[in-house]
């Protein structure tokens, strides 16, 4: 895990090495075992490193001559998981090796494959490569978006990071806020857009690879997406069986380094499986845990924690966060998200990846289960809804909005009925988050008439839609969460917390080959009236106690609707709701009926709330400079 940096053109001087000395400094908390730098004609690669594989060896950039007398050089962030194969196979080839890191067994393999050297690895992974004979650079990231890879193009001038802040560093880019962002993240609680909230700062989509040409063009494509094939042939029985297998073999791979790794330990299922399977690998792993215990009653995420690690023999770091250190988190937390983050568990996650790096370098996160197995209660809803298809849609849309109009129970349940899967599903936000109606209530009139026409959320996630419109509701809305919520929110938390404390956050849900089953199984082995994950569940049991494998799913339970009702965080509040910045953006009359309306408890406004606070205190840090 690291930090990776550069830019095109240039001449190498003093200026140039003095913006790549930037552009790692403010990054070094992604690898502060090591900074590298790189220069030749055309190109400036920088790398800040956090060694856990060949700690002796692996320094970056590396380089490495080609036979035509050119040289290959690489900047590398992840982890490639199954390398110790890969170079075998190169060795057969009649490649050699100088190290034994996977960043070299993955310069190689371009050198010997180009990019089908993509559909070999299994791993986590954003990349950049350059060749000085071709002036062509070739920059990738993974299946699923694990690691971050942001750039720009500026007067023909390539400039990309892991981390946008380093973009900021470099004398080309000059710093402007993308006003269609916040339209966007206003309803989907995060940055939903290709474009980033710095106007000309783009995200390379997960799946996808670049070559970055000489004369600055770009040309993106797709290598990889989800496919779905469901098994009809395989039992209940045998796909449980290779559920718990394939998590199995996937952890083992994710215990890889030479380092120790460790795990976080909540109360859900997703952890605790994480933290079995790796028990039986290491039996002296430590696990990692933070709750709110006066907020959550007698049983918090840290004593379910505590008495599963018992139960499995082994290690347990825990500590509850207080109420004051976390918004007092909450300036610095946004400076590492570097776009705004409405997600409450995100400073939640800061405060564990900040325990877990005292003792460790790596963990086992729980990300993907949710997306890959069926874990949301959202996907319920179509089999829920399936009761009322009998009732003619206008009535059921009537009667939405009246319960909605009442703050009443079952308004969303009704309206969901009315609706196909695409009008009313773009996140798992949705109905906590700002509907368009709202959004448009809340904007400032000058915004409003700027953002006029901006595609709705619906019109964004159409082609996404469309890649799976012959396929079930629930596996439609699973492959949506892939493409949305799973990279725009789930995984950019993941990575910008842990490295916050140059700590590296391993995710063994998230392999290809787990994916690869999890996509033949059925709906009905996912997901039932009753309960979700179904078959994964069962998996899980042979690893942890029933008890926490058939757990609820809560989150990760921050008490943000309970402290938004006392005085002193209301009055927090609503002087930034009332603040000059909140003008520029909002009616701040509408955000202080919002936030008194939940105050009086006439409505959980609590989501509605922190997304807007989020984004203000984000723009305070970033635009500024607070």
């Amino acid at each position: 895990m690291c930090g990776i940096c550069g830019f095109t053109g240039g001449d190498g001087g003093a200026g140039d090495q003095a913006t790549l000395k930037a552009m790692c400094d403010v990054i070094a908390h992604r690898g502060p075992d090591g900074e590298g730098r790189y220069f030749t004609e055309g190109i400036a690669l920088g790398h800040r490193r956090l060694s856990l594989i060949d700690l002796q060896g692996g320094a970056q950039p590396m380089v490495r001559a080609g036979d035509d007398g050119e040289e290959w050089a690489i900047v590398f962030n992840g982890e490639i998981y199954n390398y110790r194969e890969l170079r075998e196979e190169l060795r057969a080839e009649g490649y050699a090796f100088a190290t034994d890191s996977d960043t070299e067994v993955l310069l190689v393999g371009y050198i010997a494959w180009r990019e089908e050297v993509l559909q070999r690895v299994r791993g986590m992974f954003a990349f950049a490569i350059y060749n000085t004979l071709l002036r062509e650079l070739f920059c990738a990231r993974d299946f699923f978006g694990i690691k971050p890879f942001y750039y720009t193009v500026q007067n023909g001038q390539f400039v990309f990071a892991s981390e946008i802040k380093a973009i900021l560093e470099h004398p080309a880019y000059k710093r402007e806020l993308n006003e269609e962002a916040l339209a966007q993240y206003l309803c989907f609680q995060f940055s939903a857009l290709p474009e980033t909230f710095f106007k000309g700062v783009f995200k390379l989509p997960q799946g996808h690879f670049m070559r970055v040409h000489g004369d600055g063009s770009v040309e993106v494509e797709r290598y990889w997406k989800p496919t779905y094939a469901f098994d009809g042939e395989r039992t209940y029985e045998e796909a449980v069986d290779a559920i718990d297998a394939a998590m199995r073999e996937s952890v083992r791979y994710h215990n890889v380094a030479d380092v120790e790794v460790g795990s976080f330990l909540s109360s859900g299922i997703d952890s605790s499986y994480l933290a079995a399977c790796l028990a039986k690998e290491n039996p002296d792993i430590k696990t990692f845990t933070v709750g709110f215990a006066e907020y959550q009653g007698e049983r918090d995420e840290v004593s379910w924690a505590r008495e599963l690690a018992d139960t499995l023999g082994v290690e347990n770091d825990s500590a509850h966060i207080g109420e004051d250190e976390y918004w007092d988190a909450l300036p610095l937390v946004q400076w590492h998200m570097d776009e705004p983050s409405a997600d409450p568990s995100a400073v939640a996650l800061y405060f564990v990846d900040k325990l877990a790096a005292k003792r460790v370098k790596a963990v086992l996160s729980g990300e993907g289960a949710d997306e890959f197995f069926g874990g949301y209660r959202v996907y319920q809803a179509p089999l829920a809804s399936e009761r009322a298809a009998h009732v003619p849609k206008p009535l059921l849309r009537a009667g939405s909005k009246v319960l909605h109009a009442a703050h009443a129970r079952g308004a969303n349940y009704l309206e969901r009925a009315s609706e196909t899967v695409e009008d009313w599903y773009y996140t798992n936000a949705n109905g906590v988050a700002f509907s368009l109606e709202e959004r448009s209530r809340i904007l400032s009139d000058d915004l409003r008439a700027r953002l006029e026409g901006v595609p709705t959320p619906q019109q964004l996630t159409a082609p996404v839609y469309a890649e799976v419109s012959g396929y079930d509701e629930v596996t439609r809305m699973q492959h949506l969460d892939l493409s949305f919520w799973l990279v725009g929110d789930i995984l950019l938390k993941t990575d910008k917390m842990a490295m916050a404390h140059s700590l590296e956050s391993r995710v063994p849900f998230l392999d290809r080959e787990v994916f690869a089953l999890a996509s033949t199984i059925p709906v009905s082995q996912k997901v039932t009236g009753k309960q979700t994950k179904v078959a994964l569940r069962e998996a899980a049991e042979r690893a942890i106690p029933h008890d926490w494998a058939q757990k609820e799913k809560l989150g990760f339970p921050v008490p943000v609707a309970s402290w938004l009702r006392e005085e002193r965080r209301y009055a927090q509040v609503r002087a930034k709701f009332e603040s000059e910045h909140a003008r520029r953006f909002f009616d701040t009359g509408e955000l202080v009926r919002l936030l008194d309306e939940h105050r009086q408890g006439k409505a959980d406004n609590s989501r509605r709330i922190w997304i807007v606070y989020s984004f203000l205190l984000w723009y305070r840090v970033y635009f500024v400079n607070e």
